[in-house]
């Protein structure tokens, strides 16, 4: 069984309002116009946002510790792939090779898309798995900085407007955990 795979981006991280301590990170389809959003924790929504700004903190924090050993070790992170999500709950892989020997290592997602991005590592996720957990963006709106600003108040206002009509199928399928996590991002939308 060959499931097809769809290559993922981090396109935004922000404060998740129902849950103290949570963030959501938001993963786009590259080439593509689906988001998932992802609930994950403090510490690697911090690790995360300083990997992307390139900030160089003065020790080490635990994914660059963990990817620097890995390198050391002649261990290289060939791809993360999100392989299900149940109640809301995402599980990944990591795809390893040592020498010669592919190795799949179970990882939680935040952890692995942590380590994806300081390892230049691909994120995949199965294409069923990300139609049935998406939110869609209007097609071929580029979610880049090279927006200007006028088209991209049209795509905040059309993305909203998408996630309220997901909330709302949310909140008829009785999904109330996913209904709490796009409840939280409209919030962040909002305030942006």
């Amino acid at each position: 069984m060959n499931k097809k795979k769809i290559e993922l981006q981090v396109l935004n991280i922000s404060n998740s309002q129902a849950q103290a301590g949570a963030y959501a990170m938001v993963l786009g389809e590259i080439n593509g116009a689906r988001q998932l959003p992802v609930i994950i924790g403090s510490a690697e929504a911090q690790s995360m946002m300083i990997e992307m700004k390139g900030i160089v903190p003065p020790r080490p924090l635990t994914h660059t510790l963990f990817a620097s050993v890995l390198k050391v070790l002649g261990a290289e992170l060939l791809r993360v792939l999100i392989y299900k999500v149940d109640n809301g709950v995402f599980y990944s892989y990591l795809y390893m090779k040592a020498e010669e020997t592919i190795l799949r290592i179970d990882a939680r997602t935040s952890d692995a898309v942590a380590l994806a991005l300081r390892m230049n590592a691909p994120i995949f996720i199965y294409d069923d798995i990300l139609e049935a957990e998406c939110l869609k963006a209007e097609h071929g709106t580029p979610t880049g900085e090279n927006r200007d600003a006028g088209k991209d108040a049209v795509a905040q206002k059309k993305t909203l407007e998408q996630l309220k009509v997901a909330l709302q199928d949310a909140i008829d399928k009785e999904d109330y955990e996913r209904a709490a996590q796009l409840r939280d991002i409209i919030n962040q939308h909002k305030e942006q």
